[in-house]
């Protein structure tokens, strides 16, 4: 592999729960699908944190926290969770 080959070394970490998509809208609104952990099976990884493309997870004292005034419901963490603690659910309106 050449230097100049990029690795997932290369790739700068982002999302620091220090960003969001908006911060004057609520986006949450139109959301179908919600993400709901199951804290009994979070292990506090922090993976859901690190692949939130919104930024809006977060670990707290109790456990993992999402900020649902601005998820969008994309199931991101969803799908990263190693233990499978986060489950999308219908949104009801």
């Amino acid at each position: 592999m050449s230097s100049r080959t990029p690795t997932w070394r290369s790739i700068p970490i982002t999302n620091l729960g220090t960003t969001k998509t908006t911060v004057l809208n609520k986006t949450g609104d139109w959301r179908t699908f919600r993400p709901e952990v199951d804290v009994d099976k979070c292990i506090q990884c922090g993976t859901c944190v690190t692949y939130c493309p919104e930024g809006v997870i977060k670990i707290a004292d109790m456990g993992v926290e999402i900020d649902y005034y601005f998820c969008k419901g994309c199931g991101v963490c969803a799908n990263e969770c190693p233990v499978k603690a986060i489950e999308m659910v219908k949104e009801e309106k």
